[in-house]
């Protein structure tokens, strides 16, 4: 069993086509069908259903396809290793962030990392917090910047406070609430634009409320704090944002909060970095005066 049949087998995969994958792995397609089906002799299954229509995966393939990718990481991972014993880093970078990160300007630090290591491929993923715990377990992120609750630490990962702050209320210039500091349960009976139930970002605003005894109604349910800004400036409800993210949207206004949620930032990792994951953590961590202990 050799990389190069792992390579063919998962560019297949991934096309379900010989000739796209041939392309792909820059061979003629013959030599890419002979291989495979030189693996598939070895193994003693048959990986891939081939008909003159379609090519799918049979059940040995689905099988293997996971283990192949793996094995292809791990070499990947182990060339990048041996390159960064002699001072050059490159590999894979993935990062994952919240859409609402603002303890960190990320198109910069993404821009200056870039600029140290070219030779890094870098991919940046969105979503919610607990998702990107859950794959940075996985290994499917490298790094990944959350915001939780200030009593909620991320669980089975390596993590680094990055900074906290309150949440504040966003409403569309025209929208009837005209005061610049309220008490949060004054809000009680306003509709609210907000994450999903769930959701980390909710929860911070959900025990909020809970904290100051009153209940309030949230019917509209968003995945993206660009989409919550689109219906607050439709005069739809109250949008709940970070204090430091909220100026990114200078139309609308800001309305600050006595008993206001609150949320802290962290940078999470694995137990074992890779050396591009180890190169970007020394970026961060001088930016935030060392805060980013050597990996272990």
């Amino acid at each position: 069993m050799e990389l190069q049949q792992l390579r063919y087998v998962v560019a297949v995969a991934e096309t379900l086509n010989f000739t796209r994958a041939a392309e792909r792995c820059r061979v003629v397609q013959s030599a890419l069908s002979h291989q495979i089906a030189a693996l598939e002799r070895e193994l003693g299954a048959r990986l891939f259903e081939r008909t003159s229509r379609r090519v799918r995966l049979t059940p040995a393939g689905e099988a293997f396809l996971p283990a192949a990718r793996e094995c292809l990481e791990a070499a990947d991972r182990a060339r990048a290793e041996v390159a960064a014993a002699g001072g050059e880093i490159r590999g894979r970078l993935a990062v994952g962030a919240i859409p609402t990160v603002a303890a960190v300007d990320l198109p910069v630090l993404l821009r200056d990392y870039r600029r140290r290591h070219p030779r890094v491929r870098i991919t940046l993923t969105s979503a919610g917090s607990q998702d990107l715990i859950e794959r940075v377990r996985r290994g499917g992120v490298d790094v990944a910047f959350l915001g939780l609750p200030p009593r909620t630490e991320p669980k089975g990962v390596r993590s680094l406070r990055l900074g906290g702050g309150e949440l504040v209320a966003v409403v569309a210039p025209g929208y009837h609430l005209a005061e610049r500091e309220v008490e949060l349960r004054s809000l009680a009976d306003e509709p609210f634009i907000d994450f999903r139930a769930g959701a980390a970002g909710r929860a911070q605003s959900d025990a909020a409320f809970a904290a100051a005894g009153v209940r309030r109604e949230v019917p509209f349910e968003v995945s993206s704090a660009d989409f919550m800004v689109d219906l607050v400036r439709q005069g739809l409800g109250v949008g709940m944002l970070p204090a430091a993210y909220a100026p990114r949207f200078p139309d609308l206004r800001v309305i600050r909060l006595r008993g206001a949620p609150a949320r802290v930032e962290h940078l999470i990792w694995d137990n074992r970095p890779s050396s591009a994951a180890r190169a970007f953590l020394d970026l961060v961590g001088a930016e935030h005066a060392g805060g980013v202990s050597p990996p272990e």
